[in-house]
């Protein structure tokens, strides 16, 4: 009987306890106010000070991309994944996989980004990171939340906030090397894809709903090429995609921004008939090339005005450290934050520069080779050895430690260079 009675008042002041803590103080923050919010077009932080986003972009860990190995024909995820399988063999690959998501990006680069004065973290990944298809190395069981929890981590460490990019959606948004497609942007004509787009923003949503270092999720990232005949026709479906990701995340999440780009390598927001379904809402654009003027981005500006929303420049960079100087110098002068790309490729162009390893141009070669046969790849695959000790090289080489920061790319972009070498 005692047993019993006190197994009920323990499961009451359990019940109790678990209420208390859901319970708001008076001296406690409501947890809406915990997160970078929306305010007009301004991005305002929770101690109630402006945010104007300043970073870069961990292009290439999560996502690879051809021409940041110095590959040319080779240019997305699955052709390189095949590149090497075809070189080194499958097992080889998928350790070299492991190894490059260890590496590549760590610790060690986030505390160098944070010390540049930059205050955000654009993050690309793949949609493959959340399920269990064949990706990086991983058969199943993939890594998605790992990999992001640690650079969470880092971050919240660091004083930086973090933008989730959905750079690869099911089926391919882009319709090419950069969504990791079959050449045409399949999302907006499949269902199926649709479904499982939803559903993996649905369940990153629930996963970081009180993340506060996530300043939001951008839903995908430069959807529908320019090469399509029936691109008006698929442009026309992006607004319907967007509001459809959105529903599933507001089922869980109803703290964080989300972020929407523009068709046409995020430059064309004329599509856009509705930016009032829902109050957290900011977009996002992108820019390479051009004059660095107010005139090259005056459309952009102007649907920013009549949306009367946020406006942030995703992806800008590739250029002369005086056209990023002036081009900085507009995007301030017009309230547009900006993520250059990206933060590190091989050699230059980029904050942190990788060295080109011993015989690297011997995977290059092989990368660049006919090898539509089995003959062609039989013929054109080099020494096991070398390449093998190469690909290995390029890890190290990869490490932040070991590369090369390029001085006036960063303080072009009105950041400054600081030594962290000696920190612990």
């Amino acid at each position: 009987m005692k047993y019993y009675i006190f197994s009920v008042l323990f499961a009451i002041g359990t019940l109790f306890s678990c209420q208390s803590r859901n319970v708001q103080t008076e001296n406690e923050t409501p947890i809406s106010e915990a997160f970078v919010r929306v305010s007009g077009q301004d991005l305002i932080q929770p101690d109630g000070n402006k945010l104007f986003i300043k970073g870069t972009n961990l292009g290439n860990w999560l996502n690879p991309e051809g021409y940041m190995f110095g590959f040319n024909k080779t240019n997305s995820g699955h052709f390189i994944n095949e590149m090497f399988c075809q070189m080194v063999g499958p097992d080889f690959t998928a350790e070299f996989w492991k190894r490059f998501k260890d590496n590549y990006i760590t610790r060690k680069d986030v505390e160098f980004i944070a010390a540049t004065g930059a205050n955000t973290i654009r993050l690309p990944f793949h949609y493959k990171l959340f399920t269990d298809e064949d990706y990086m190395g991983l058969k199943s069981n993939q890594d998605g939340f790992a990999r992001i929890d640690s650079v969470v981590t880092w971050c919240r460490d660091n004083g930086l906030y973090l933008i989730l990019d959905m750079h690869d959606a099911p089926g391919g948004q882009t319709g090419d090397n950069i969504d990791d497609s079959y050449g045409y942007p399949w999302l907006f004509d499949s269902e199926e894809s649709q479904l499982l787009f939803c559903d993996i923003w649905r369940k990153i949503a629930d996963y970081y709903k009180n993340e506060t270092v996530i300043l939001g999720y951008e839903l995908i990232n430069e959807p529908i090429a320019p090469y399509f005949e029936n691109m008006e026709e698929l442009n026309s479906k992006l607004e319907t995609v967007h509001k459809r990701a959105v529903k599933a995340i507001r089922e869980v999440d109803n703290n964080h921004i989300i972020l929407l780009g523009g068709a046409q390598w995020n430059g064309n927001f004329k599509l856009f008939t509705d930016s009032k379904y829902d109050d957290k809402l900011m977009y996002t654009c992108h820019r390479y090339g051009g004059e660095p003027t107010r005139e090259a981005i005056q459309e952009i500006i102007h649907f920013r005005d009549s949306v009367n929303l946020p406006m942030y420049m995703g992806e800008i960079g590739h250029n002369t450290d005086e056209w990023q100087t002036a081009f900085c110098k507009v995007l301030e002068e017009n309230n547009i934050g900006y993520t250059f790309w990206p933060y590190k490729k091989i050699e230059k162009s980029c904050f942190m520069g990788i060295r080109e390893p011993e015989n690297w141009e011997q995977v290059i070669a092989f990368s660049e080779a006919p090898r539509s046969t089995y003959k062609e790849i039989r013929d054109a695959r080099p020494v096991q050895d070398i390449v093998r000790k190469a690909m290995n090289d390029f890890i190290e080489n990869s490490k932040c430690e070991n590369n090369i920061p390029q001085t006036g790319y960063i303080r072009s972009l009105g950041l400054d260079v600081v030594d962290i070498s000696n920190k612990e």
